[in-house]
Formats: C-alpha cells, sequence, structure tokens
C-alpha cells in the first residue's frame, strides 16, 4: 500500500493503521455479541422449558395420570406464556388450539429432548419455536409432554439490543478517533519543541540541544549533539592546521625571501642549497597538514573492514618490498566492521606497515583483535628495533631517529594524532635485537 511506503505524515499513518484495526475489532466484538447473545437467549430458553415440563410432570403425577382434573388451557398459557401438549393413549390436550400442526409431529415423533422448528408451511403459527419434548410412565400409562414458546418476540428483542450495540459500537469508534488524535497530539509535542531547539541552534543561542522529552527521543538528542561536537572538533582541527602551517612556513619563507632580496650576495652553490632546504621544509609542512586535513575522525554512520584494508594494504606492500614477509593474524569474520573513517584506517595501518617494511629484516607481522569493549591493532617487525629511551619520543612532530632511511619524520606523528582523535590509546615496545612493536587500542 502507497501510504506505508512514503508517509505523508506520523498522524496520517498511525491513524491510517490505528483506525481500520479498530474498526475491524469493533465489527469483531459486534458479530461475537450476536452469538453470544443467541447461544445465551437458545439456553435461558430451554432451561425455562425444562423446568415447565418438569412442573407438569410432578402435577401430572400427583393426579396419578388424571389429565383432566389438571388446571390447563388458559391458566397455564397465561402463566407461563408457552404452547404445551400432553398425549395420552385416551386423549391429547393442546393449547392453544392453533399450534396443533406444529405439536402434532413432535408427539408423533419418538425422541425427547429440545427441538426447533422453523419456517413451519402452516398458517396462523409462528414461524420459528423451540419446544421440549419428555415422555414418561404413570403406572401404566405412558404420557408424552411437550412444551414449547415462540421465538419470534424473543428474536426481535435480540434484534433492537443488537442494533443498539452497533449505536454504540459507532460512538465508540467515534470516540476512539478523537482519543487517537489527541494521543498523537500529545505525543508529538516533544518534535515541536526539538524543531524548536534546533531553530534556536541555527540562531546561534544555544551551543547545543537541551530539552526535556521522553525516553524514545534520548538517543536522538543525544545523537544529535555527538553530531554537534564532532562538527566543532573538526572545526577546530582546521584552525589549528591553519595555525600550524602558518607558524611552520613563516620562518623558511622569510629565509628564502631574505636571501632573494639581497642583491649584494649571489646566488652561488650554497645559497641554492639553503633555499632548496628552506623550500623542503616548506614542502614537508604543507604535505603533512594536507594529510592531517583529511583526518575525519569518530563520524556517525562511517565504519570500515578491517580485514579487508589490511589484505590489501599488505598485498601493496608486499610488491613494494617483495625480499620481506608480510603476514596477517586475526580471528575476525571478512565482513566485520568498525566504526572507524575508512581513510583514517587506511592511514593507520599504511603508515606503520611502511614504517615496519622500511626497517624489518625479513618479516613483518600484523595481528587485529576485537574484544568486549576494545579493538586493538598490533604491528610488529624484526628489525634493529629503538633504543629504550628513545621510546617516548615517537610519534613526535618531524622526529626521525636515523637520517639515512627516507622519510620525514610524520608517519608516527599521523598515526598518533589519528588514534588520539579517536580517543584510543598508542603504546611502543622493544626488545634486543628484536624489532619495533606498535599496539593501538580504541575503546569506541
Amino acid at each position: 500500500m502507497r501510504f506505508l511506503k512514503k508517509p505523508a505524515s506520523v498522524k496520517g499513518t498511525l491513524l491510517a493503521l490505528l483506525l481500520p484495526a479498530g474498526i475491524g475489532l469493533m465489527g469483531v466484538a459486534w458479530l461475537v455479541h450476536g452469538l453470544l447473545l443467541d447461544r445465551m437467549s437458545r439456553e435461558f430458553v430451554e432451561s425455562r422449558l425444562k423446568d415447565e415440563v418438569a412442573f407438569l410432570e410432578h402435577q401430572i403425577r400427583d393426579a396419578n395420570g388424571e389429565v383432566d382434573t389438571l388446571q390447563t388451557g388458559d391458566y397455564f398459557q397465561d402463566v407461563f406464556h408457552h404452547a404445551f401438549a400432553i398425549h395420552t393413549p385416551e386423549q391429547t390436550i393442546i393449547s392453544p388450539d392453533t399450534w396443533e400442526p406444529l405439536l402434532t409431529p413432535l408427539i408423533e415423533n419418538e425422541e425427547d429432548g429440545t427441538v426447533r422448528v422453523e419456517d413451519a408451511e402452516t398458517t396462523d403459527t409462528p414461524l420459528d419455536i423451540l419446544a421440549y419434548r419428555k415422555s414418561f410412565q404413570v403406572g401404566e400409562t405412558p404420557i408424552v409432554v411437550i412444551v414449547s414458546e415462540d421465538l419470534g418476540a424473543l428474536k426481535r428483542s435480540q434484534a433492537a439490543l443488537h442494533a443498539w450495540t452497533a449505536v454504540v459500537s459507532v460512538l465508540l469508534i467515534m470516540l476512539l478517533v478523537a482519543v487517537l488524535w489527541f494521543g498523537i497530539t500529545m505525543s508529538m509535542r516533544p518534535v515541536v519543541t526539538l524543531k524548536a531547539a534546533l531553530k534556536r541552534l541555527q540562531d546561534g543561542e544555544i551551543s547545543r540541544i537541551n530539552v526535556q522529552s521522553p525516553e524514545e527521543f534520548h538517543p536522538l538528542v543525544l545523537q544529535l549533539n555527538q553530531l554537534l561536537d564532532s562538527l566543532d572538533q573538526r572545526l577546530e582541527r582546521s584552525r589549528d592546521a591553519l595555525a600550524n602551517l602558518s607558524h611552520s612556513v613563516k620562518t623558511p619563507i622569510a629565509a628564502v625571501r631574505q636571501i632573494l632580496e639581497d642583491d649584494t650576495r649571489p646566488l652561488d652553490t650554497n645559497l641554492r642549497r639553503q633555499m632548496v632546504e628552506r623550500l623542503s621544509d616548506i614542502d614537508r609542512q604543507l604535505e603533512a597538514e594536507m594529510r592531517r586535513s583529511r583526518f575525519a575522525g569518530p563520524q556517525i554512520g562511517k565504519s570500515a573492514y578491517p580485514i579487508k584494508q589490511a589484505r590489501d594494504l599488505l598485498w601493496m606492500l608486499g610488491r613494494l618490498y617483495p625480499e620481506k614477509s608480510f603476514e596477517l593474524s586475526s580471528s575476525l569474520p571478512e565482513d566485520s566492521r568498525w566504526p572507524i573513517e575508512e581513510h583514517d584506517l587506511n592511514e593507520v595501518l599504511g603508515n606503520l606497515l611502511d614504517n615496519a617494511g622500511k626497517w624489518s629484516s625479513r618479516c613483518v607481522e600484523l595481528s587485529v583483535e576485537q574484544g568486549s569493549g576494545f579493538k586493538r591493532i598490533v604491528v610488529a617487525d624484526d628489525g634493529p628495533g629503538v633504543n629504550h629511551e628513545d621510546l617516548a619520543s615517537l610519534g613526535q612532530r618531524g622526529l626521525r631517529l636515523d637520517e639515512q632511511t627516507p622519510g620525514h619524520g610524520l608517519g608516527l606523528a599521523i598515526v598518533r594524532d589519528i588514534v588520539t582523535r579517536y580517543e584510543g590509546k598508542i603504546s611502543f615496545s622493544t626488545k634486543s635485537c628484536s624489532g619495533l612493536r606498535v599496539s593501538i587500542e580504541l575503546l569506541r
């Protein structure tokens, strides 16, 4: 149905779902009411007929089977409002006389119990009757007693009651619509409050959403505030990056400008080398800040596939360092996902594996683990390792412990920045002649 695929409003959708359900339930209740009413009425009439048959039997037994001595006729019909028939081998009494075509076949029928006769093809008689037949003996005289009632009046009373039930059901449905509309309107009031809070946020009157909302809206408000925190962090990182870039390139640019503006000094080989060094510094700073500007940090709805990305990076580095072995150990399934932006995870794994590939002798091992409340990445190589006193300074921007190896000293610094933004921890450890081991633990 189209309204389920594209609802115009929450109110309309709820009413479209709840109102037909309410009408259907009312209809079912009305039908069940009619069936139960008919059943209860029949059981009540049947019980009365049995009692009256028992009363007649008692009277006949007291009269020793002399039915002529009984008070019948108008007395029985006026008191009990039922027709009856008493049959003995000598005579048959039926009152009123107009019921004789209906009760005579029942007398001839030898089965006792309740009998219902509908649509009888007789004139001046009821169309629907319920009768109770009982046969017994007084002495050696067989006697048959039948008491019956016209169900027409009872059915008319039932129809009137059933009609009033339908009227009441319609009124209840109208009341249900009003209650649903009022309940939905009251339930949607927090949305209006949230909308007003968002407008105040847009106008700069507030910095975070802090409204009294039902429990169902708490996750929405929390996610919105987390999104605002993420946007503020990204803005702060952009400002810091611009400030860092401005501060970093200011001195090299001033040095190059001073050399170029000094007309008295020729551009000899030494000056050219100095200018190249200064420009190289500027290039490195620009590269570092450009890479940092691409870090997204924690973002709602973003995720990465750690195993797939790790395999891709290991295959690429295996071709870059064909003489070395890159191994992956993990118990995670291939389609497992982590709440990390894909580019950030690539930067972390790529820098760590590339650094390990440069320094390793033969083998680089990558371990990806996940437990209750944590995610861990461990990269270990079999290179010369790092002195224990230098471990604390690893990851500082621009720091290089060996100037002979190509690089700018930015890889571990970038990894540390990304881990910090995800509120994680990074640790370095090494043993004599056993290489460097880098462990990253993310708690998100």
